[in-house]
């Protein structure tokens, strides 16, 4: 009935505009138009975020990584107590640049500053200690999971990398490793989970937890968001006097800035 209605005004739309084929072209200049309109509106939220969010547990080097990447020296560091957040320039031309945030890695405050930070965050560096990483992994894997059925990074996938840092100690577990490891742990998470997740700040979302493929082991590649594994060290292989070799992660902020 409707498109009966619409017909006669389209019919006197094609007289006016010269017949059917300026009509067409019409149409799709609007469709064109409509799709640059979409485009530039998800750029928009994109590009409003500015944040590369540090996160990983207490002493796995978030700090010393974040010092090294501003300053390129090396300093003591001791466990935060609160943020701290800084520009981090990019390029030599001073024109790109992201605001890196360390955030305490203390389990009674992660989640805490993840809430205030995360729907700012264009990209997350996952800080994992390499050398104690077999001692920790569950711990690492459970605050990792939090953050992947977050509802707000699920839709704003930002890019993920998984720094394996302290590189530089001879016993540090390979990135390869890690993310076995880690997929193998988030997969049995995934399992034992069976009441509906909460978001960060405690809400429901009213559905049960799903990391990944229903009836698939668990891997990275399923997540909506890009996930990278880096080796690096921020201490560096000459300790402090030396450089660290943070190389990997530096061109990896480069391609999600």
């Amino acid at each position: 009935a409707m498109a009966g209605g619409l017909e006669p005004h389209l019919a006197a739309l094609r007289r006016e505009l010269g017949g059917p084929a300026v009509l067409s072209v019409l149409v799709a200049l609007i469709a064109v138009a409509v799709t640059f309109l979409l485009w530039r509106f998800v750029q928009g939220r994109k590009s409003s975020r500015k944040a590369v969010l540090l996160l990983g547990l207490c002493d796995a080097g978030k700090t010393l990584l974040f010092a090294r990447l501003l300053s390129g020296r090396y300093r003591d560091t001791q466990t935060s107590i609160t943020d701290s957040s800084a520009v981090y320039r990019l390029s030599q031309d001073k024109s790109t640049n992201v605001t890196l945030i360390d955030l305490p890695g203390h389990e009674s405050l992660r989640l805490q500053f993840l809430e205030r930070f995360k729907a700012a965050a264009r990209a997350i560096v996952f800080v994992v200690d390499s050398v104690a990483f077999q001692r920790e992994v569950k711990d690492v894997a459970e605050f990792l999971y939090q953050v992947l059925v977050d509802s707000t990074v699920l839709r704003n996938a930002p890019a993920l990398l998984i720094a394996c840092n302290k590189q530089d100690v001879t016993m540090a577990k390979s990135a390869k490793l890690i993310q076995q490891q880690l997929e193998k742990e988030l997969n049995t998470l995934r399992v034992t989970r069976s009441a509906a997740p909460t978001s960060l700040d405690g809400s429901a979302t009213g559905a049960p937890a799903q990391l990944g493929k229903k009836g698939k082991d668990f891997d990275f590649s399923q997540l909506p968001m890009k996930v990278e594994f880096v080796e690096c060290s921020a201490r560096g292989s000459k300790g402090e006097e030396g450089e660290a070799d943070l190389e990997a992660l530096q061109k990896w902020l480069v391609k999600v800035a």
